[in-house]
């Protein structure tokens, strides 16, 4: 096993020396700085495991130090204990809003300093498998599904780029044309398909950070009625069904940026048209109650069967034989990791040849 390497920032010289006496007698690597800095340029070039850091220094105090080393890309993610002698609430909420992992206060014993470099170690640790959990799973579902998702609208793309390319004079206008909405149509289902692809990696390591998911719930859309709007009557048209779009929206800010709830907007709607008989409603509800925030999308499509809905995961495609899919089937899952992410939660309720109904709930903006 490798030694830890702990970063230890004080301008009192006397204390750095004892805590590097005390963290060397464990078996850790101790590296000092006298102020935050040297800290920060200690930190950037050591890489250390842990960060020990006094709040009371000059030239940049423990919060400047912390706030530098969190906006660094190589060090965002180094646990940071702060170790204070005025530990008030206002100062440890200050911190804890920086990204502060943990305070110690001054002065503690050598059994409070091992608990606490010992307790952040740890669950760096667990965080850290639980992120390569993550992407072993996710390299093998890659190994299983993507190579014949990306195959199905790239083999179009190639196929009848080949027939235009070779005889593109002696074919009648009407199939050049055809040709080409084949291509135009397989190209954004592949563009699609590759969004939604990075879009799911990117969530699956980010829900493994808890400093990055307590970050999402800063974010805001100023108008999200608005936006529920804007975006359901875009796949409504894109659907070529905007009459069988019905909309009933209060408008009111929500605790997600627009991007996300964008997404969740457009990957609820896209399936009720794409699951749905012209000519039948969908309808899209936004609304606002002291409860919380509910987005409901009801159509009275093909449905979900109970099993289906309990299966509802990445990479999973239902009755695809039956409904020719393309994709990966990811625009649900999508949809559920982004409201939960947010503290929020999505259900379905659906019969097989009945309404499906999709509720996301998200608390309300503070």
């Amino acid at each position: 096993m490798l030694t830890k390497k702990i970063l230890v920032i004080d301008d009192e010289a006397w204390l750095r020396e004892m805590v590097q006496m005390a963290l060397s007698q464990k078996g850790y690597e101790v590296v000092e700085a006298e102020n935050g800095a040297i800290g920060v340029e200690t930190a950037r070039r050591a890489l250390p495991d842990l960060i020990l850091c006094d709040v009371n220094m000059e030239k940049m105090d423990g919060y400047g130090t912390l706030s530098n080393l969190r906006n660094e890309p190589t060090t965002a993610a180094v646990p940071f204990i702060l170790m204070t002698g005025l530990a008030d609430h206002a100062g440890m909420r200050h911190g804890m809003e920086l990204g502060a992992d943990d305070y110690l206060p001054k002065p503690f014993t050598l059994d409070a300093l091992y608990a606490a470099v010992e307790a952040r170690l740890k669950k760096a640790q667990t965080v850290r498998q639980e992120a390569e959990k993550k992407l072993a799973d996710l390299r093998d579902n890659i190994s299983l599904m993507l190579p014949h998702e990306l195959r199905t609208p790239l083999n179009g793309i190639l196929a009848y780029g080949e027939i235009l390319s070779a005889e593109a004079a002696t074919l009648p206008t009407t199939e050049v044309a055809e040709m080409g909405q084949v291509i135009h149509e397989s190209g954004r289902r592949l563009e699609r398909l590759i969004e939604n692809f990075l879009i799911y990696a990117q969530l699956e390591l980010l829900s493994a950070d808890p400093q990055k998911v307590a970050a999402l719930a800063k974010k805001r859309t100023a108008s999200a009625g608005r936006l529920v709007t804007e975006h359901a009557r875009l796949q409504s048209r894109l659907a070529k069904r905007e009459q069988d779009l019905v909309l009933e929206i209060t408008d009111s800010p929500a605790p997600i940026s627009e991007d996300y709830l964008a997404k969740i907007v457009d990957e609820l709607a896209q399936n009720a048209f794409k699951f749905s008989e012209k000519g039948s409603q969908v309808v899209v509800k936004f609304s606002d109650s002291p409860s919380g925030l509910a987005l409901v999308l009801t159509d009275r499509g093909t449905g979900f069967s109970t099993d289906h809905i309990t299966k509802v995961g990445a990479y999973m495609q239902f009755d695809r034989k039956i409904h020719e899919q393309q994709g990966l089937g990811l625009g649900l899952t999508i949809a559920k990791r982004l409201t939960e992410l947010h503290g929020g939660a999505l259900t379905i309720e659906s019969q097989r040849g009945n309404a499906t109904i999709v509720t996301v709930k998200l608390p309300r903006a503070a």
